[in-house]
């Protein structure tokens, strides 16, 4: 007897992560007319779903509603986190929710709500280490609200040209967030649409709700700590884009407030150099920074991934940081405090935290007049300087 060979109904490729209400990571079948399959991650492998006992379907919200003795409104505004249910209710719930592991259906949720429970996050890349940490704070945020996040990274200006269209798919969704372009035109010609709430992370704009880094005070504090130390003072900047509409201003901003700051203590600028945003163009900016420099000097190097490449030339040429060259960025990077690396702190989460939680408001019915949040960088004094 032949058997025909097996061929499973589904693959990986069909499920979507998410995460529970317990925090585990776990997937949950995308494929219409299957049954939700949610399996939690333990080591290597898979396991199916632990139904109540008896049960062979997976459990649905009238019967947690059941067996917390509520209703199923009830449930559904635990589920949305709504302040008006009682603690010890809530309590209740999550813990029937916990014994039947009741997983909600996003479906479900998105046509009864008519909404796509989606934000689009419009930035420049994925790939730097800022960004990384923006997008943490920024979904840790909606994911705590239940929304998904459908990340859109720019690259360059014809792609943000694309995305200024209505019909793009960063459009469907619930709310946008744009970060850290100067899109100040853009919205005073109402270039970018405002059918739906729009919030920008890491960038100012009057008229819109805005979650940003005070750049210029971060430059100041630079320079102002920079004219206290010994020799002369070199600075390293990033290149941006020259068409202003396709640019960010933090780097000119803390530009300006650095040489603020030297001005008003009376300190020259030594020499400037640009690098692009990559290891390699810093890197090559540090080496010329180095050839030309008097020393002893002081750098500060207006994000920590200059610096990182200032400290690695110095090493390679035998320098003593902290003495022939003293380093200050900015950023504070996970990995600055490891490298003694002097630098202005940014909390980055907090900031994108912050914007998430504007755009919430938007679409949880606040009508009232733009916000904006401002987080202030501050010094951290290590061993670079």
């Amino acid at each position: 007897m032949r058997f025909a060979p097996f061929r499973p109904v589904f693959s990986l490729a069909h499920f979507v992560r998410k995460k529970s209400l317990q925090g585990q990571t776990i997937f949950q079948s995308g494929v219409r007319g299957l049954s939700p399959l949610s399996t939690a991650c333990h080591g290597s492998g898979f396991q199916l779903p632990r139904y109540a006992a008896g049960q062979m379907r997976p459990p649905t919200i009238q019967d947690v509603a059941r067996a917390a003795g509520v209703g199923v409104g009830t449930v559904s505004r635990v589920l949305n986190n709504h302040p008006s249910v009682k603690p010890s209710t809530r309590e209740a719930v999550l813990r029937s929710i916990a014994e039947l592991d009741y997983t909600p259906n996003p479906h479900a949720r998105r046509i009864a709500g008519g909404r796509s429970y989606t934000i689009s996050v419009l930035l420049p890349v994925v790939t730097t280490e800022f960004y990384v940490r923006l997008l943490d704070g920024l979904e840790t945020a909606f994911q705590e609200a239940r929304y998904d996040v459908a990340i859109f990274p720019l690259l360059d200006r014809s792609r943000l040209e694309r995305y200024l269209g209505s019909h793009t798919l960063a459009y469907q969704a619930d709310g946008l967030v744009m970060a850290t372009y100067n899109l100040t035109t853009l919205l005073s010609e109402r270039r970018v649409k405002s059918q739906q709430p729009t919030v920008l992370v890491d960038a100012y704009s009057e008229g819109v709700d805005c979650a940003y880094m005070d750049n210029v005070a971060g430059g100041q504090v630079a320079g102002e700590y920079a004219a206290t130390l010994p020799g002369t003072v070199y600075a390293m900047w990033v290149e941006t884009e020259l068409d202003q509409l396709f640019v960010t201003r933090v780097f000119e901003e803390r530009r300006n407030g650095f040489l603020t700051a030297l001005n008003a203590a009376g300190r020259p600028l030594a020499g400037e150099v640009t690098a692009g945003f990559d290891p390699l163009s810093a890197r090559h900016a540090a080496s010329q920074l180095l050839d030309e420099a008097e020393l002893p000097c002081t750098v500060f190097a207006s994000a920590d991934l200059l610096a990182a490449a200032l400290l690695d030339e110095a090493a390679a040429r035998g320098l003593k940081v902290g003495e022939d060259v003293r380093v200050i960025g900015f950023d504070d990077q996970p990995w600055a405090a490891a490298r003694g690396l002097t630098t202005l702190h940014q909390p980055v989460e907090s900031m994108g935290h912050e914007a998430a939680t504007l755009l919430l408001s938007r679409l949880g019915g606040y009508k009232g007049p733009a916000r904006a949040r401002k987080f202030m960088p501050r010094l951290v004094v290590r061993e670079t300087a």
